[in-house]
């Protein structure tokens, strides 16, 4: 049975935000609000967690998932921060950027489908920053949705989608920005290709690496 938690989005309950961390911590999965839609989290570091999220999307196992982090320890436990990466986690994090990089050998292969390289986001939403400090661990995060449908932007719509498929949600009413993170890749030549273009504008990026779109 999934556990639901309704939350405020500011001031968050910290007891159901550290229930849901343990949940986590013990190979559990679950959905909560970040700024741009709702994710499906998992320890970044359990490839069993994650395999569990693969089949509660039922997601196609050679896409791969992004990871959102709470601080940059974090981040430089996933992949190889670079300074054009440093640079615009600097400007854009916490946000709606995704970027990435070469990862480290801890990632296990079925976060990243095989590749060599890893997503990595700061969300700035109040719940998933908590929920992810709370955790002390990166967390594997696609959207919250069945693979194919729309991605998520309110509590409601995960519950009813992934209810009976996850063992808890964190219902913290509607996402701030509604759309997904814009995505990056910086390759060993400092220039940024855009993946996707998302909530966060390129333009923006542009001001601070080289972008090819």
């Amino acid at each position: 049975e999934t556990k639901i938690f309704t939350v405020a989005k500011d001031r968050p309950n910290l007891d159901f935000l550290m229930e849901c961390a343990k949940i986590i911590k013990e190979g559990g999965i679950v959905a909560f609000p970040t700024e741009t839609v709702y994710g499906l989290g998992a320890c970044a570091f359990d490839s069993k967690a994650v395999e569990r999220v693969y089949e509660a999307k039922k997601r196609p196992p050679v896409k791969a998932l992004s990871c959102l982090v709470y601080d940059l320890e974090q981040s430089e436990s996933l992949g190889y921060i670079t300074p054009e990466a440093k640079l615009l986690f600097e400007k854009f994090s916490p946000g709606p950027l995704t970027v990435v990089l070469k990862k480290k050998e801890c990632v296990p292969s079925i976060v990243t489908a095989g590749m060599d390289t890893v997503g990595i986001r700061f969300p700035a939403n109040t719940v998933a920053r908590e929920l992810i400090r709370l955790c002390g661990t990166p967390l594997a995060t696609p959207s919250a949705n069945i693979s194919g449908e729309p991605s998520p932007t309110d509590g409601k719509t995960v519950i009813e989608k992934l209810y009976g498929r996850v063992d808890a949600i964190i219902d913290g009413g509607s996402t701030e920005v509604g759309r997904e993170s814009s995505i990056v890749s910086l390759g060993e030549d400092g220039r940024a290709r855009v993946l996707r273009k998302g909530s966060l504008p390129i333009e923006e990026i542009k001001k601070y690496v080289e972008v090819i779109e």
